[in-house]
């Protein structure tokens, strides 16, 4: 054993062994060292130091994924985010962005001509539909005597709302350098105020805008502003319980070679060096916050078919195609009047009323 008293570090040799070298007889010591190295304190206690690193604790704990409130700044128009909060808000259109329909108004509908379904136009459908049906045979439609035929109308009547609706929420980006569009250059608009390309009507869209001079730039609030984080398997250690002889060293009388006796491992999680890189700042240690507005146009639909055949589902309509003899678009319809299938008029009052007061408390109505 040496030692050194100023240091105060020992290191174990193991006895060592003889080589006989040729016919001479000299014998050669090959001194073995230890793996088993530890730092000594003057009153001789030992500390372990290389079987387990040594704890860093400027590296904190990883911290939430969304930042706490209070942490961002409180903008005028956005409240609702109490200054951190990352999820949707909905942001009501003002007042004055709702349109009120004028009272007691209709839209009176065109004399309706019935269309008249021939022997022809039925034989030739009848064909179409065998057809399809390779098991079917095409000649009984062919030679097929009509005795009476009766038409069978119905109508539809379908009803399209394009609204327009608008969130916010607080979004971050890692900083690097890049120009930050803060309060300093400028007011912040309202929700509403954000312009933005519309896309054509009744189409279904979705846009994503940064709301202008709401940028800054804070620490991270993943890893604090340290740009790591400490590793949650080891727990800043950089070693972890050998898996293969959890932790014994040996396993059947034999010294485990997962860990080489030692009965921890280098943690695969980290590579041991206790620590990873901040997943939500990349390392650079500080991220760049704003609020970005979400846009999203739809296309609201409700159709009314009145059930005068129940054995015939309404879903097979869907196939069916029609001819549209009365069409009415405005910012916001009326109920049609004078139509011969009263249902029809019921249902356009009701159905009208019904998007008027579901969609103008939390969007726009941009036309039906």
């Amino acid at each position: 054993m040496l030692s050194n008293p100023g240091d105060h570090v020992r290191i174990n040799l193991h006895p060592c062994q003889l080589t006989n070298h040729g016919s001479s007889g000299e014998c050669y010591g090959i001194p073995r060292l230890s793996s088993q190295c530890s730092l000594a304190t003057p009153n001789g206690c030992v500390i372990p130091s290389l079987n387990t690193r040594a704890f860093d604790p400027s590296i904190p704990e990883e911290g939430p994924s969304a930042p706490p409130p209070g942490w961002l700044d409180i903008v005028s128009g956005y409240g609702d985010h109490q200054g951190g909060d990352c999820t949707d808000q909905i942001c009501p259109p003002p007042p004055d962005f709702v349109p009120q329909p004028e009272t007691d108004k209709n839209a009176p509908v065109p004399k309706v001509m019935v269309p008249q379904v021939s022997e022809d136009v039925a034989r030739e459908a009848l064909l179409k539909f065998v057809g399809r049906k390779w098991t079917y045979s095409s000649k009984p439609a062919q030679n097929l005597v009509f005795k009476d035929l009766k038409p069978f109308t119905v109508y539809r009547y379908r009803l399209e709302t394009f609204t327009e609706s608008r969130s916010s929420a607080w979004e971050c980006e890692t900083y690097t350098g890049q120009f930050v569009d803060g309060p300093q250059y400028g007011m912040i608009p309202q929700p509403w105020q954000v312009e933005v390309q519309y896309p054509p009507k009744f189409t279904d869209t979705v846009h994503k805008v940064r709301v202008p001079h709401t940028s800054s730039v804070k620490p991270c609030h993943r890893c604090h502003g340290k740009g790591r984080v400490r590793c949650t398997h080891c727990h800043g250690r950089g070693r972890m319980q050998c898996i293969s002889c959890h932790g014994a060293g040996h396993g059947r009388n034999r010294r485990c070679a997962g860990c080489h006796g030692g009965g921890r491992r280098v943690c695969t999680w980290c590579h041991g060096n206790g620590h990873r890189t901040c997943r939500t700042c990349n390392g650079h240690k500080k991220l760049l916050h704003f609020i970005q507005l979400t846009v999203t146009w739809k296309n609201q639909v409700c159709e009314f078919i009145p059930d005068r055949q129940p054995e015939f589902p309404l879903k097979k309509f869907e196939k069916v195609s029609g001819e549209p003899f009365f069409i009415d678009e405005s910012l916001l319809v009326y109920p049609v009047e004078g139509f011969p299938d009263q249902e029809i008029c019921n249902a356009s009052r009701e159905v009208i009323r019904e998007h008027l007061l579901k969609y103008s408390a939390s969007s726009r109505i941009l036309q039906q």
